[in-house]
């Protein structure tokens, strides 16, 4: 039982690190992507822009496997469970995403025409929307579905380093691939929109490649999807009663943040705007606590399953105080050098405006989401699911959005009385999760 110790006693610095890293990554890498499809065609930004949001809900779709077995799966690796249990936990869930994939590549064959034709696009931008995500969404569907599964696997086995490397050599054959498609280097002609998605694609099989080459050789991870073992029918329901709370509650939060902007969107194209561009100042700040809180949810998973609760109970309250400082220090440090930020931006002056006074209300808005990364990360990791994700869809629309539209159009606020909307959402919701992670009722929701 020696790497099921071990596993336990990894530092929160050697578990997280990675995952702060990737997080970073992820974000640099998309937004290079854009600057480079910029360059290409503006048409050709609106279609992927349009088709990325449906890339997003597929990815939703498939992380409910995901989610499910890296919580299930951190119980029972702190419980030391054997090897059959383990592989079954593999197994169902790749017969799970195998399933969920090849069901999501016969829709988008037979539904992207239709759900196109309910949009107004100029002939172009259509063709670039269906081009992309046919092959995206259709072609990569297998690909997406088993790079979620395996890096979630190698992740709760508290693999968090090579799973940050795999995501950042992706993201970067992504980036080569899309230089090569959109700037016809050595000689190659241009190939547009189609050579970014297959350049997706080919990211997407790398991956799978090299995460399946990393796992077969950790000896300590079971992922035998050729065992006899048999699949107990607890194991299906056990990850998908995980799953599909986690992954309806991102999908609550996600549509609420779509129609927050298409209500921004009447206040104009400047309110727009300085939402966009402090909404992407942000991800920058709250990375370190996405990293953190994926950490607590995994060695949390691990000391409920080892019957270690009151040990990890006093542990995410520091963990909660690392995180929220580290937030609060970075948001206050970009409030200082908030000019030559917003000027990388914009140099409109009424937009430069409105992002400084959002900068300052994130301060309020971090500290909130802080408290929400680690307490819902750690909840979730105890087997606590359905009372975060009940409370954060009632939150989303009843304090969020509702707020939002009193104190933005009814009140007058503007863009500001959203920015107070979407903080006070973080900041009460993050101080009900904390007082749930204080009234212990977790202990009893272990899974194993």
């Amino acid at each position: 039982m020696e790497n099921k110790n071990a596993r336990g006693a990894l530092s929160m610095t050697k578990l997280s690190l990675p995952l702060i890293l990737e997080q970073f990554f992820r974000i640099l890498i998309a937004s290079i992507d854009t600057v480079m499809l910029s360059f290409y065609s503006e048409k050709a930004v609106a279609a992927v822009g349009m088709m990325t949001q449906y890339v997003f809900f597929v990815n939703i779709l498939f992380n409910v496997i995901a989610i499910g077995t890296s919580i299930v799966l951190s119980q029972f690796l702190g419980a030391q469970k054997g090897r059959d249990d383990l592989n079954a936990i593999a197994k169902s869930s790749s017969i799970m995403v195998t399933v969920a994939a090849a069901a999501m590549t016969l829709a988008v064959i037979f539904g992207l025409k239709p759900l196109l034709a309910r949009y107004t696009l100029e002939a172009e931008v259509r063709d670039f929307a269906y081009n992309y995500f046919l092959i995206v969404g259709g072609a990569g569907s297998f690909f997406i579905a088993f790079g979620l599964l395996q890096s979630a696997i190698l992740r709760s086995y508290g693999y968090t380093k090579e799973a940050m490397i795999v995501t950042l050599t992706s993201n970067l054959i992504n980036v080569f691939g899309n230089a090569i498609s959109l700037y016809g280097f050595f000689g190659l002609p241009i190939f547009g929109v189609k050579g970014v998605a297959w350049s997706s694609v080919i990211s997407m099989v790398a991956s799978c490649v090299i995460l399946q080459i990393i796992i077969r050789r950790k000896k300590d991870i079971c992922f035998d999807l050729f065992c006899r073992c048999k699949i107990p029918g607890r194991f299906y329901k056990l990850i998908l009663s995980i799953g599909v709370p986690t992954a309806s509650e991102s999908l609550s939060y996600n549509v609420s943040q779509i129609v927050i902007m298409a209500m921004i969107s009447t206040l104009g194209t400047f309110a727009m705007s300085s939402q966009v561009y402090t909404a992407t100042i942000c991800r920058f700040v709250f990375v370190t606590a996405i990293g953190i809180g994926s950490a607590v949810q995994i060695k949390t998973g691990w000391s409920v399953g080892a019957g270690q609760e009151q040990d990890i109970y006093k542990k995410v309250y520091k963990y909660g105080a690392v995180a929220t400082a580290c937030s609060v220090s970075l948001v206050l440090l970009i409030n200082l050098l908030r000019s030559p930020i917003i000027g990388f931006f914009t140099k409109q002056p009424e937009v430069v405006s409105l992002v400084s006074t959002l900068l300052l209300l994130s301060i309020y808005l971090e500290f909130g989401r802080s408290l929400n990364l680690i307490y819902i990360g750690a909840l979730k990791g105890a087997g606590d699911v359905k009372f975060p994700v009940l409370y954060g869809m009632f939150s989303n629309w009843v304090v969020m959005v509702l707020g939002s539209y009193i104190l933005g159009l009814k009140l007058g606020l503007g863009v500001a009385g959203f920015w107070l909307g979407i903080g006070t959402d973080e900041t009460t919701r993050g101080i009900v999760m904390v007082l749930r992670w204080k009234s212990k009722r977790w202990m009893q929701k272990a899974l194993v």
